[in-house]
């Protein structure tokens, strides 16, 4: 028969084995809600600043959007954008106006504003610089600003063409959801679409590194040891693999997936894989 005091003793065990596992489980809740994180503002950071790139590059070939990529809506930037040509200027500048309203683009997101990219000689010739900046520009009601230098440097043995490039940029996240930036070095392989009239066959392969602040103020150094994949068909990165490093902190291995295009990632840390749906 149990005594009151082995009642008691029970009862405490059952308290105390209670309150451990909610608090292990609120402890893994909030290891999972902080790693998606990274992974979510990786993916916003590397998909928004590459397609301003894409569009820049379309724009700058010709400056005419009714002749670049001349298929039937061949081209990514939609009919209520515009591209000007600033001839006068030193360097010249190219302005993509998408207006002061959202706008739906061929890619299926929404933008509104202007990306400006300013550059010296023939767009696309070997040692080309350009440096993309933004006024009021917004992917998604996402507001992008900073800047990001390219420079077209060598065609791999494939002669596929490579690109160097440096970001420094920051993007406040819609719906009061805060600031995120980075400070970043890239190397950027056109690997299809570089020479076709449509670009929904452009495809991209990034590698590099970086460092991340998220909105709450931390930081993360972040390594890409597997080239990301971008096709500008899709909204998100379809395959690669980052290290994420938090400052003081485990790093973290961040998996894109096997190339389908979807908006699922995961993120393995201690051995353990977390499930990322991407923003």
């Amino acid at each position: 028969m149990l005594t009151s005091k082995t009642i008691g003793l029970l009862a405490g065990l059952g308290i105390f084995i209670g309150v451990f596992s909610f608090s292990a489980c609120r402890k893994d809740r909030l290891h999972d809600d902080e790693d998606t994180g990274y992974a979510s503002d990786h993916a916003t950071l590397e998909k928004v600043f590459s397609d301003a790139q894409s569009i820049a590059d379309e724009a700058g070939t010709t400056g005419d959007l009714s002749t670049f990529k001349m298929i039937p809506n061949g081209n990514i930037l939609s009919q209520c954008a515009t591209v000007t040509r600033d001839t006068n200027a030193s360097p010249l500048l190219l302005t993509i106006d998408f207006g002061s309203q959202n706008c739906l683009c061929k890619d299926g997101n929404y933008r509104r504003g202007k990306i400006l990219v300013s550059y010296t000689g023939g767009y696309r010739e070997m040692g080309h610089t350009h440096t993309i900046s933004f006024s009021n520009y917004y992917q998604n009601d996402n507001q992008v600003s900073g800047t990001k230098t390219v420079t077209y440097a060598d065609n791999d043995i494939n002669g596929n063409p490579e690109y160097n490039i440096v970001v420094n940029g920051q993007i406040i996240l819609a719906n009061n959801n805060g600031t995120i930036s980075w400070v970043s070095t890239r190397t950027r392989k056109w690997l299809g679409g570089f020479t076709t009239p449509q670009w929904n066959d452009d495809v991209y392969e990034i590698s590099g590194s970086g460092s991340v602040t998220r909105a709450n103020g931390k930081t993360f150094q972040m390594n890409i040891t597997t080239p990301l994949h971008i096709a500008l068909d899709c909204r998100w990165i379809e395959s690669g693999i980052v290290q994420i490093t938090p400052e003081g902190g485990t790093t973290r291995t961040l998996d894109y997936g096997n190339g389908a295009c979807d908006n699922q990632a995961s993120i393995n840390v201690n051995g353990k894989s977390y499930s990322v749906t991407l923003r």
